[in-house]
């Protein structure tokens, strides 16, 4: 035999899983029972692809031993090597098990097992040890893997037959009654009752082992919705997804027509760690009649619904498809299209009949499902209706179909402002004058909503604007227009200078028409990027993004501006006009969030006058 240590995050992961981490034991059994049926999915899919397949059909067994006090999980699956019991068993592969130690650092009872990579030690649960001998399909040696879950593992030479892996729990005194058959096919029923291979039970009789098959075996998506409980459904998706909260949602379909194929899709309630991780692995299980094809299947999925689980029986594709196929195949696009729309069906269902979930989804998957009104266009409608913001009058989120409900007589359009989180945004200048009308305004502060906005465009018929856009078109009364008109006028001077002193920050100066209390504010020119969003670019330095010169506004009415004006008349406070000119281009940049393109000029400058403003008053 030879000895190896843990890896240091294996150490860690068993001492949580064996001490604290779950109260409900039996769930051993789902885990190891999960993992055969992975094995035996590997092999009846390397069978079809046309390495030779073996003589005895694939099953399970579970072997009690009541003299030796141990319970064997036998699969004739793929089977291992010496190599890949070292690296499957005594290691963590999946990327996310720093982030799942993060957690269960935090909280108790966190039912994560499966979704980080580390089903296999739940054994430890109801084991003192476990040993595993295994032979991989294609080989003549078995090699063995027995560890007591402390320090370390070894690992050797075994006998075995056949391919596939025996693993066997040594159980702990208090943990015996898995080992009564009864017990056992009330776990499996609970908890494997779909998996789509015979799990035998082993029973002595006359000095002989004899198996009995104790479970269904038969595609639950196959069935009739009217056949299927809800704690099937959710049993279902716990061997599927490794997730032992109940899902959201779920849509049991089948379409038939020109293509016949069956579907059963999940929206998990808790997004995962890595849901915006570029290596994030996503898709549905695809199935062909009923045999397996491949995990993960994103060709039937588009990226923005990457949070989606789930099984697709298709009836059509060859059962030797592979994913160079499935890219190019007409079927998969016809196959992807009803997908798609089964479940922006099930989260509609679910925002009409459960808005509280519904909430909790958007506030999980909003992000992700926004990127689609970019991305496929198509969808912009029924994405339209599922979009949910924060807004300036109401609490909680706000769907489109209320904004424009609660729309004033004589508003033209649906505002917004983009922005990094709601408590900037919702201080903007840029919303005084939609404010004072009455207007709501949408407060977008996802970074991907600059280009989600532009993919929706309008709602009903009313144009989505944004509060910063350089043509934010509010109706006035002809007095308004006329008082605006005459103050634009006496100004001229005044915007005349600061268009000298700030031309190389502002493409323009001019009276606005949206400021009620502040002195000034920048807007977006035509076709520019919001300045949130070009932050975040140049943070990012994904683009070489040209200086953007934006569109700087005065209030006529506020008493600074009209004081700076009265300034240019007086040749001994002439020369403090451009240090003010600054100073209000300065706070228009504070006001929006934006950085300062020089806090320490900016500093300096304000200490000079409110040192000149202490000495005026002592002249006095």
């Amino acid at each position: 035999m030879q000895e190896h240590a843990f890896q240091a995050q294996v150490s860690e992961v068993l001492s949580l899983v064996i001490n604290s981490l779950y109260s409900n034991k039996e769930i051993f059994l789902r885990e190891l029972l999960s993992n055969a049926s992975d094995a035996l999915d590997k092999e009846r899919f390397l069978a079809l692809t046309g390495v030779s397949p073996g003589t005895e059909p694939l099953r399970i067994r579970l072997i009690p031993d009541e003299a030796a006090g141990t319970l064997t999980i036998d699969d004739n699956g793929v089977g291992m090597d010496a190599a890949e019991l070292v690296k499957n068993l005594g290691t963590i592969a999946h990327s996310g098990s720093k982030e799942f130690l993060a957690s269960l650092s935090e909280k108790k009872d966190m039912n994560l097992i499966g979704q980080f990579g580390v089903g296999f030690y739940s054994a430890y649960l109801v084991a003192d040890k476990v040993t595993v001998v295994s032979k991989k399909r294609g080989t003549t040696e078995a090699h063995s893997w027995e560890s007591e879950g402390k320090v370390g593992f070894s690992t050797g030479e075994a006998e075995r037959e056949d391919r596939g892996s025996a693993v066997t729990l040594h159980l702990k005194d208090e943990y015996k009654e898995f080992l009564n058959p009864s017990r056992l096919r009330t776990l499996v029923t609970r908890y494997s009752d779909y998996v789509g291979y015979p799990i035998e039970l082993g029973t002595q009789k006359d000095g002989e082992l004899s198996f009995e098959r104790i479970n269904q075996a038969s595609a639950l998506w196959q069935r009739r919705a009217s056949e299927i409980t809800d704690e099937q459904y959710q049993e279902f998706y716990k061997h599927l997804t490794h997730d032992w909260e109940p899902p959201l949602g779920r849509k049991h379909f089948k379409v038939e027509g020109t293509q016949e194929f069956t579907g059963l899709l999940f929206v998990p309630k808790r997004p995962p760690f890595d849901l915006f991780s570029p290596e994030e692995r996503h898709g549905v299980r695809l199935h062909v009649k009923r045999v397996f094809i491949m995990d993960d299947c994103k060709e039937l999925l588009p990226r923005w619904l990457r949070f989606v689980r789930g099984v697709i029986d298709s009836e059509d594709l060859p059962l030797n498809v592979s994913r160079e196929l499935l890219q190019d195949s007409k079927i998969v696009r016809i196959i992807k299209k009803q997908v798609v729309k089964q479940v922006l069906d099930l989260l509609e269902e679910i925002a009409d009949k459960r808005p509280e979930d519904y909430a909790g989804l958007w506030k999980s998957y909003g992000a992700v499902l926004k990127e689609g009104l970019h991305f496929d266009p198509e969808y912009k409608d029924k994405l339209a209706k599922l979009v949910r913001y924060e807004s300036s009058t109401s609490e909680g989120l706000v769907s489109l179909s209320d904004y424009v409900t609660r729309m004033p007589e004589g508003q033209k359009a649906i505002y917004y402002i983009l922005g990094p989180n709601k408590r900037t945004v919702s201080a903007s200048p840029h919303l005084e004058s939609l404010k004072a009308r009455g207007y709501e305004v949408l407060y977008m502060v996802d970074p991907v909503d600059e280009w989600a906005v532009r993919g929706l465009e309008s709602f009903e018929g009313k144009q989505l604007v944004s509060a910063m856009d350089e043509k934010l078109d509010l109706e006035h009364k002809a007095e308004d227009q006329a008082k605006a008109t005459v103050a634009a006028q006496e100004l001229e001077p005044l915007i005349a200078r600061f268009k000298e002193v700030l031309a190389e920050q502002v493409s323009e100066v001019r009276v606005s028409d949206r400021l009620t209390d502040s002195p000034s504010c920048l807007v977006v020119p035509d076709g520019g990027l919001d300045p949130y969003i070009e932050r975040i670019l140049r943070a990012q330095q994904s683009m070489d993004l040209p200086t953007t010169k934006r569109i700087l506004e005065l209030n006529a009415d506020h008493v600074l501006i009209r004081g700076i004006a009265g300034m240019l008349g007086d040749e001994a406070q002439k020369a403090q006009v451009s240090d003010f000119i600054e100073l209000v281009y300065d706070q228009a940049l504070l006001s929006e969030g934006s950085p300062l393109e020089d806090p320490a000029r900016v500093a300096k400058r304000l200490t000079q006058l409110m040192q000149r403003s202490v000495q005026n008053r002592a002249d006095k």
